[in-house]
């Protein structure tokens, strides 16, 4: 067996007898700077070790050809019709999906953003409207004309006013102008007005009653809009609830409507308004907006290449006055890539601070024009360049995230204005690495801090002892 007089002999730290020892105030004072030294080092390296590093890289984008990009929005139009507000996307391979309900919802709204009522039912526009072949030149006058001084009145006098608001200067108010006064005398050869009064087919000219069309939110020509008696008004806010009617545009078509119409209403209730019992399902009248404004909001997929995403109004049967269209709006919300949820987005802000700052950079954002300044015809364009940018960390395999600048601008448009979100992809991405930092390199590091401060307070030490003693054998070789 080894004796422990030989295991002695391998000890590295040899022991000094206290007996041997010399404490000093020197020595004592370099004790304390090297405690607290190694305190503060200390403090240090364990912030350094808890702190979250990054690294950052930039790479070509990695998407595939079949990744589709997904562009959640939220728009707001105090000037525009749901009626008409269409949702539209193209981009430079040929693209090109217009009026997309699917993923989007639309809601009136008021000039101060306000809703007035639940999501608006816009349905299926024919894309060809039936109209009377032959026009007849000489159909005369078979419509009561409407002013703003008698309508009120002449729609409490029958349970059912049908009206066609119309503008001379459009192509589909001139086609639509003969079969609707034809039809207009057919049903006022059946319903007298005098006699019997249940139904009235009407017309005003929005060139003239201008106030009058706008109190009703007439955007397109021509607009058929069908009043029921009693059920026009509201009492709450005053608004006027009534249907519109996007049905074919022929004599026949108009009359066969008009019956289902009155159908329901007897003789002996001419004065009472009552519901329309008539079957739906191929119905081509739906609810007329309730005010003059809409919110758009939803999403679309586009591929990953330039494209515009385009909100304007839009119809194959109406016309529109270019010089009214107002495409002010207001963004509430407008962002790329799929939706991340709080706890992550949390995570991915704990790691970088910086980030998502603009991930959705048009929030909260107006764009306004007025027509009415001499800024007709304005168009409201947005030009996004879109970064995509994957975050990996510790906690998530992958963050997938899109950044974006924004540069918007008012010009003036040839053809109808419309809302312009032109936005073009990087071909390079950013990607954004968590580096973890082992346990031993702490340990390691603070050994060393240890280690180093002790062995520097040592020699300082020692550098301070001898210059003392030296300093004292001068002074006692003077003295003698």
């Amino acid at each position: 067996m080894i004796s422990s007089s030989k295991l002695k002999s391998v000890d590295f730290y040899r022991k000094i007898p206290r007996d041997l020892t010399e404490a000093s105030l020197s020595g004592a004072g370099l004790s304390i700077v090297a405690a607290f030294s190694m305190i503060f080092l200390f403090g240090m390296e364990l912030n350094d070790y808890l702190t979250v590093s990054t690294s950052t890289s930039i790479i070509v984008d990695n998407s595939s050809d079949g990744d589709f990009l997904r562009i959640d929005f939220n728009i707001s139009f105090p000037a525009l019709s749901c009626e008409f507000a269409s949702v539209d996307v193209s981009d430079v391979l040929g693209t090109n999906r217009l009026n997309i309900t699917k993923t989007v919802r639309k809601y009136s709204i008021d000039s101060h953003l306000n809703p007035t009522g639940s999501e608006f039912q816009s349905g299926p526009i024919l894309d060809a409207i039936k109209h009377d072949e032959e026009i007849d030149e000489e159909h005369g006058e078979g419509a009561v004309s409407l002013y703003g001084r008698n309508f009120d009145r002449i729609a409490n006098q029958h349970p059912i006013l049908v009206v066609n608001f119309f503008a001379p200067w459009c192509y589909w108010s001139n086609r639509l102008k003969p079969s609707w006064e034809k039809a207009a005398k057919i049903i006022r050869d059946r319903y007298d007005p005098e006699m019997d009064g249940r139904i009235l087919l009407a017309k005003v000219d929005c060139t003239e009653e201008v106030d009058l069309c706008r109190r009703h939110h007439i955007q397109g020509y021509p607009s058929i809009r069908i009043f029921r008696k009693g059920s026009d008004l509201r009492d709450e806010h005053g608004h006027h609830e009534h249907e519109s009617y996007y049905g074919d545009r022929d004599t026949e078509s108009l009359v066969q409507t008009m019956e289902t119409l009155v159908a329901p209403v007897s003789l002996e209730s001419k004065r009472l308004a009552l519901e329309d019992k008539s079957d739906k399902t191929k119905d081509p009248k739906r609810p007329a907006p309730s005010a003059g404004g809409c919110r758009v909001e939803g999403f679309v997929r586009v591929k990953k290449v330039p494209g515009n995403l385009v909100i304007s109004a839009r119809s194959p049967s109406h016309s529109f006055d270019f010089s009214q269209m107002n495409m002010s709006h207001v963004i509430s919300h407008f962002s790329f890539g799929k939706k991340i949820n709080p706890r992550e987005r949390s995570d991915v802000k704990r790691l970088l601070p910086y980030l998502f700052r603009s991930y959705d950079r048009l929030s909260g954002l107006s764009y306004i024009s007025n027509p009415s300044d001499s800024n007709e015809n304005v168009t409201i364009e947005h030009y996004l360049q879109v970064v995509k940018t994957e975050v990996m960390t510790r906690s998530y395999k992958i963050v997938e995230e899109y950044e974006y600048t924004a540069h918007s601008s008012l010009a003036h448009s040839l053809d109808i204005p419309v809302a312009k979100f032109h936005f073009e992809l990087s071909p390079m991405q950013v990607v954004i690495t968590e580096n973890s930092k082992s346990f031993s390199h702490f340990i390691t590091n603070v050994c060393a801090i240890i280690g180093g401060v002790f062995t520097v307070a040592g020699i300082l030490d020692a550098i301070l002892h001898n210059t003392m003693r030296l300093m004292k054998k001068v002074e006692l070789g003077k003295n003698f």
